[in-house]
């Protein structure tokens, strides 16, 4: 099925077959226990909406909103207040009072900007409810050409099921908070390394003027931002210290005062004072994340920002993805002169490798999917009634399990010797080969948007909102970002280092598609071991020469200008395992920076991405920017640090630049790169597909196999790096030329139609037929698009498209 979707994509033009994951992403937020929606102003009204679509909607007495088609999903108006304290929904009404309805479970309120609330239990404690907002600004994350264990999956996977639930701690309740009494009144206006800079900023901590996220940065040791007195007052603060400060900021309230310290309490225990910390008599939870692994396995766990909450996703594409590249003006909505992406998952079930459902309990939507009658399983062991009730009587082991496995493994336990079904599976026992649990279990999983249709309908709903679109209008999305995924290792006996590159890395296009050509992923669980899986990972499945798909994905990528995105998984280093943990991060970042955040050259301006130079090492040359430009302890405190406390212990200086790790490892692994770099690219001479390249691609595979151009030139050189610009492919005669291919390619396939239809309606025996069909207006249908397409005005109409590989 990939191979013959590629296949015509190829022969048709103007369309690409890609082995990626995507989806939707939808940045949410823990909005405590009092909210009130903002996020519209005065830009956006209910009696608007409901103008729009006056057939969808029913506009209720007190001033809401019933949606007929999804009765979970209710419309306030702008401004409204959220409390769980007084379970209801409350707003502003015309004559002055207020109008109000009840909170309830189950229900999802929806601004007139889409931005969406709804009320959800604390996992570590039901009796605990937050206030969940979801923003309807969405980032369309698109994982094209990555490799097996690179984080094809999980881009889409929700992080929920790796979050770990917890109690806000103190050592001693009164001498904790006088310590954050003390930081909370410090003056933060002197504490620059630029002299210039000191003296200005004079907002205290709980300032209305400075958000969580400032505070969280004014509280993260730089020694590119903060002089050495400061940095080193930092780092003598206490970890749990500064979290309470990070407590107390999240849940100030102005209104408070300088008594804000009243709100929080410990219980007495025996007499003494206890050390979870309570809010207004209810205990806090913190929520913490697994980020890697400590050498002996032991996991590495930091604490969430207490206003994070996963992000709300929609899959969009896991394996075969049928895409296609229109000009903005094409698009109504769409503005600006770069194309975009539109894409098209083309798969109802997913093939699946769940990685973590060998921890108990971690993988819930794995357990919950190999628990249902009917999904096709391979590679896990056979279970019985007899193990069913040995894991039954274990009783903590048996807990550990989400219910859906749970419930499997009971009904097992329970089922009388000789009936049927003789066996089940677990998610956490996979087959045992060779005397060991194979790496490589799978199942075929239902495309989540389909097996959860209301929560994919809502998100839409929440979209068209955003928009100001009607329910009947088509809701195009184009992609926002495109993130790939490399698989990475350490050394190992037989299997060379792989392991240069630290968690997010950006590479301008010639590296990109040096990267691209190779496809290069080291050691996982469906590997063997180190090697090149084919252009665009797309070896095993193409009918024509692998060429013609990096032609028409360059052609992609420089009409659309997307940044090249690269992230790691399996290891960071030699030393710092992170299996797919940096793959889930990945989508959570980029739906929380802004489009001109998340722009690489401004990230490179602001010092967030360093550029990977090539050095020496051992009197040997060490091609290390062929890794482009990597992210840095900035980026890791501004933008992680919308997601984690402490974001600088999360990525540590070692884990940001992995020759700290091990320099022979590095430089070792980067030889690795280019020595598979060169193996990959002379196969293109040997084959003869060379001739084939479009001439950026022809030059990088030069240099690839050769070091450099037939002309003499670098990859640096400007001669080459002019090439791969956008201005560059829209004037060129081989651009042109894959336009004229399309153009003609449309006109040829319109033409033998026209002719085909001509030769039935001739014949006499096809009349009854005809007419049923309709085939002579379907005729002139044809024969006026056979007009179209040969015409000027068509052949314009195609620049901004991928056009046609000329064959």
């Amino acid at each position: 099925m990939k191979t013959q979707i590629s296949y015509s994509a190829n022969l048709f033009g103007s369309a690409e077959e890609e082995h990626s994951g995507g989806a939707l992403v939808f940045p949410s937020y823990n909005e405590g226990q009092e909210y009130t929606d903002l996020t519209a102003g005065d830009d956006y009204s209910l009696q608007e909406v409901l103008a729009r679509d006056p057939e969808r909607f029913v506009g209720q007495l007190a001033g809401h909103a019933i949606d007929r088609v999804q009765r979970n999903v209710v419309l306030v108006p702008a401004k409204s207040t959220f409390s769980l304290r007084s379970r209801t929904v409350s707003w502003p009404s015309p004559d002055g009072e207020t109008s109000s309805i009840k909170l309830q479970a189950g229900k999802t309120y929806m601004g007139p900007n889409g931005y969406r609330v709804h009320m959800e239990s604390s996992r570590a404690d039901h009796r605990q409810w937050n206030l969940v907002g979801t923003s309807a600004d969405v980032t369309a994350c698109h994982k094209p050409a990555t490799v097996s264990g690179g984080g094809k999956s999980e881009i889409s996977k929700a992080i929920s099921d790796a979050i770990l639930v917890g109690h806000v701690f103190v050592a001693d309740v009164e001498k904790d908070m006088d310590a954050v009494a003390a930081i909370l009144a410090r003056d933060f206006s002197e504490r620059y390394s630029d002299p210039e800079r000191n003296g200005l900023d004079k907002r205290l901590i709980l300032s209305t003027d400075r958000s969580l996220g400032s505070v969280i940065k004014l509280l993260t040791p730089s020694r590119r931002d903060y002089n050495e007195a400061y940095n080193t007052w930092l780092s003598a603060i206490p970890q749990h210290i500064k979290e309470l400060v990070f407590v107390v900021k999240r849940f100030h309230r102005p209104e408070w005062g300088d008594s804000w310290r009243s709100h929080y309490s410990v219980d007495l225990i025996n007499g003494r004072p206890g050390n979870s910390l309570k809010l207004d008599g209810s205990t806090l939870i913190v929520n913490t994340l697994r980020v890697g692994f400590e050498k002996d396995g032991a996991w590495r766990v930091f604490g969430l920002r207490h206003d994070f909450h996963p992000a709300g996703k929609v899959q969009t594409e896991d394996d075969i993805t049928a895409s296609v590249v229109a000009p903005a003006e094409a698009i109504a909505g769409e503005s600006g002169s770069l194309s975009r992406k539109y894409l098209q998952n083309c798969e109802r079930r997913l093939f699946q490798r769940p990685d973590d459902a060998i921890h108990r309990g971690y993988d819930g939507q794995a357990e919950a999917d190999i628990a249902t009658p009917g999904t096709f399983i391979s590679n896990f062991q056979p279970l019985d009634g007899a193990d069913a009730r040995e894991l039954l009587d274990d009783a903590i082991g048996f807990n550990e399990f989400s219910p859906p496995m749970q419930n499997l493994i009971l009904a097992a336990a329970k089922a009388p010797e000789g009936s049927s079904p003789a066996y089940f599976v677990s998610s956490a026992h996979p087959r045992i080969v060779d005397g060991k649990p194979t790496k490589n279990p799978r199942y075929l999983q239902l495309r989540p948007d389909l097996a959860c249709p209301e929560d994919t309908e809502i998100a839409r709903l929440a979209m068209r909102l955003l928009r100001r679109q009607s329910t009947a209008e088509p809701l195009m999305t184009p992609v926002h970002v495109v993130a790939a995924g490399r698989r990475n290792n350490p050394p190992e006996e037989g299997i060379r280092a792989l392991c240069p590159y630290n968690p997010l890395h950006y590479m301008e296009l010639p590296e990109l598609f040096i990267e691209f050509i190779s496809s290069m992923t080291g050691k996982s669980p469906s590997t063997t071991g180190a090697g090149s899986e084919g252009a665009l990972t797309k070896g095993p499945f193409n009918a024509l020469p692998a060429i013609i798909d990096l032609n028409a994905a360059f052609v992609s990528f420089a009409l659309t200008g997307y940044d090249g995105w690269v992230s790691s998984a399996g290891y960071v280093g030699p030393n710092m395992r992170v299996d797919h943990d940096v793959s889930l991060l990945v989508p959570e970042v980029f739906a929380r920076m802004s489009p001109s955040e998340r722009d690489a050259k401004n990230l490179i301006a602001r010092g967030a991405l360093e550029r990977v130079d090539d050095f020496e090492h051992r009197g040997q040359p060490v091609l290390a920017s062929r890794l482009g430009y990597r992210m840095t302890a900035r980026m890791a405190s501004t933008y992680f640090g919308r997601i984690f406390l402490h974001p600088h212990a999360v990525f540590t200086e070692e884990m940001l630049r992995p020759e700290l790790q091990d320099m022979d490892i590095f430089a070792d692994g980067v030889a690795n790169i280019v020595a598979t770099h060169q193996r990959v690219a002379e196969s293109y001479f040997t084959d003869g597909t060379i001739s084939l390249a479009c001439p950026p691609l022809k030059a990088v595979l030069e240099i690839m196999a050769h070091g450099k151009t037939a002309d003499g030139h670098g990859l640096e050189s400007p001669e080459v790096r002019s090439l791969f610009s956008r201005e560059s492919v829209l004037a060129s005669d081989w651009y042109a030329a894959r336009l004229d291919a399309k153009q003609a390619s449309d006109e040829k396939r319109l033409t033998q139609a026209v002719a085909s239809l001509y030769e039935f309606l001739d014949r006499s025996e096809n009349a009854e037929v005809a007419s049923r069909l309709g085939l002579l207006a379907r005729r002139a249908q044809i024969q006026g698009e056979r007009v179209l397409v040969g015409s000027a005005a068509y052949r314009a109409g195609l620049v901004g498209t991928i056009g046609r590989q000329p064959l």
